[in-house]
């Protein structure tokens, strides 16, 4: 389904770049992409449910064809939470499905825990939502990698060398196998992860996905999952840096959660197993939208 509509909005710290991709008659779908730091994907197949409903997805401060101010007092969950709420308001979503990706589960997550009015569900995909369990589970995993690749990965955080070819060649052997499994990746892809705000990242994460060290590092929500009485979907990939047991842990925090995990995944099942994703997204969001009394 086409583009309907492109723009701008004002948020607090600069403009951010927001699109609409098609004008089917359900409730539309707010898409909340990972990072900190990333972008939203310029052909996510999710845009696919634009015949059903409307798409909308947008680039957070500082990201993809956003603004990009330097000020680090913006890079704060508060902030981002602010920027989703000025977002939803300016597009005049009244009623609107969300869906977080990794980052993006932690500000749906944050934004939720204010009890907003017209949110009809909510999807939590590859999920984030506590960071010390995020690290830990990322370091069981490089556990598993060739002893010089964990040996090149702890001397450059040690040395602080996170920026070599060394470090870069080793990162991307965890990646391959724990946040996109498609072998060559595809263009896009790589050049969404060139594109990431690596102030952002750093600042709010870390050096990398086994070290927090960032604003971040003692972000947890698991404690208050309880509170979200919305109807909720979590998804992971059987392979994925959310791990299918943490996902499945978040989950009995939730009153009558969802749970699915896409087994030829990681982290990415919207490029892994787009047909998929895209049937359990939209199986889903009718599902909410024909429920008795909803």
């Amino acid at each position: 389904m086409g583009l309907v509509s492109e723009g701008y909005i004002p948020v607090t710290g600069g403009k951010v770049w927001y699109q609409v991709s098609g004008d089917g008659p359900g409730i539309p779908l707010l898409v909340l992409h990972g990072g900190p730091g990333g972008k939203s994907s310029d052909s996510d197949p999710l845009c696919q449910l634009g015949t059903d409903r409307p798409v909308i997805h947008f680039d957070q401060l500082g990201c993809g064809k956003s603004d990009r101010p330097t000020n680090t007092e913006l890079w704060t969950v508060e902030r981002y939470v602010e920027e989703l709420r000025q977002v939803i308001d300016a597009l005049k979503l009244e009623e609107v499905h969300i869906l977080g990706h990794s980052w993006g589960t932690m500000l749906a997550a944050s934004y939720l825990l204010g009890k907003p009015d017209g949110v009809r569900s909510i999807i939590f995909s590859g999920p984030a939502l506590d960071a010390q369990r995020w690290e830990r589970d990322q370091r069981n995993y490089l556990k598993q990698l060739p002893q010089d690749i964990q040996d090149t990965i702890e001397q450059s955080e040690q040395e602080g060398t996170t920026d070599s070819a060394e470090y870069n060649k080793a990162m991307m052997a965890f990646y391959k196998r724990h946040m996109c499994r498609v072998d060559p990746w595809p263009k896009e892809m790589e050049e969404d992860m060139e594109e990431m705000n690596q102030q952002i990242y750093n600042f709010m994460w870390g050096a990398s996905e086994f070290t927090v060290t960032g604003t971040l590092k003692n972000f947890d929500v698991t404690g208050r999952l309880h509170e979200i009485t919305i109807p909720t979907l979590f998804t992971c990939g059987r392979f994925d840096e959310a791990t299918p047991e943490a996902t499945e842990y978040y989950v009995g925090f939730v009153p009558n959660a969802e749970f699915h995990v896409f087994e030829n995944s990681s982290h990415m099942p919207g490029i892994e197993e787009p047909k998929a994703y895209v049937a359990m997204v939209r199986e889903w969001l009718n599902r909410q939208e024909f429920r008795p009394g909803a």
